[in-house]
């Protein structure tokens, strides 16, 4: 059978293994523990832009329920460990998103995430920036580095407030670009225009680091009282590629599963499967959630970043088409 052979050359596959080296080599530095958690877990994501895969266990019944769920991030079992009291910790690990395949995507890739006992969104963004250079330093390149809001961002390309503007503002700046408008809500403006019109022009030598977003966009972030009120979030781009996202994180039961609900009635809205809500990472919170930031950074993209290629298939050993 043909494609037998692996589709990233040998070299890709040894900075790779020079990645993971510096990456604990960093952790280990700064006394952050390596952990491991499950890869199937009984909830799924929530969440209505990402799709999980479904397995089906089919031991005995009394190990659980039979509908298992492949992570799309080991975020929620990673919070349980901080609940009980684990303290500064990350996970290096493999994760799985249904439907996502692509030039920049594969439906198993490889996540970074870790958590910061007492530190906000702000000083843990500016930790992932140092990583994010420690990694180009193996390939011998150096980044500026460079911080903003995410209004800052849309004020300066766009000449928009993306928290004020209303909607006829910002589907304005998307004539042309041919996008079926029936259910788009505001955030999905807001996201095609900085996917379509201010993405493409961040600058390739630069790291931007781009923090507090619409309340709107909160995830699982905290929000932060103000006019209008902004959500503790943060992204770091490496030129035009997304990275990392991360949180101050919330910390409140009550609120989260509240998010998690809306959630679920909006995959309703849109005809998606809706998955179970993760009972025990809300006990956990419930129990007590330190204050701390987390962040979840693509591996495979920093790679091929690094590398200067455009497809993740040229730093994954076998792509999913290979797999």
């Amino acid at each position: 059978m043909n494609g037998w052979q692996p589709g990233a050359p040998i070299a890709a596959l040894h900075l790779r293994a020079q990645l993971y080296a510096t990456i604990r080599e960093f952790f280990a530095r700064r006394g952050v523990l390596e952990v491991e958690t499950p890869i199937l877990s009984q909830a799924g994501n929530t969440d209505t832009h990402i799709e999980s895969f479904r397995a089906r266990f089919d031991g005995h019944a009394d190990a659980g329920p039979r509908e298992r769920w492949l992570r799309t991030s080991p975020e929620y079992p990673l919070k349980r460990l901080l609940a009980a009291g684990v303290g500064d910790c990350y996970e290096l690990g493999r994760v799985f998103r249904n439907g996502e395949a692509g030039a920049r995507h594969n439906p198993e890739f490889t996540m970074l995430e870790w958590y910061r006992v007492g530190w906000d969104h702000r000083r843990l963004m500016r930790e992932t920036a140092e990583l994010v250079c420690a990694a180009v330093a193996l390939v011998g390149r150096s980044v500026r580095v460079r911080e903003t809001t995410y209004r800052g961002v849309f004020v300066d390309a766009l000449g928009i407030d993306p928290l004020r503007a209303d909607e006829a503002s910002l589907r304005a700046p998307l004539d042309g670009i041919v996008l079926d408008p029936a259910g788009l809500e505001r955030d999905d403006w807001l996201d095609l225009l900085l996917t379509h019109r201010i993405q493409p022009q961040f600058d390739g030598d630069e790291l931007l680091l781009v923090h507090d977003y619409p309340a709107s966009q909160c995830a699982l972030a905290k929000l932060r009282a103000g006019d209008p009120p902004v959500a503790e979030r943060f992204e770091l781009y490496l030129g035009t590629v997304e990275l990392a996202n991360g949180y101050h994180e919330l910390a409140d039961a009550a609120e989260q599963r509240a998010r998690f609900l809306r959630d679920r009635e909006r995959r309703a809205g849109r005809g998606l499967v809706e998955p179970p809500l993760d009972e025990r990472l809300l006990a956990a919170l419930g129990a007590g959630l330190p204050d701390c930031a987390g962040v979840a950074l693509g591996v495979d993209r920093l790679l091929a970043a690094m590398l200067g290629v455009e497809r993740l298939a040229d730093v994954l050993a076998f792509s999913f088409d290979r797999a």
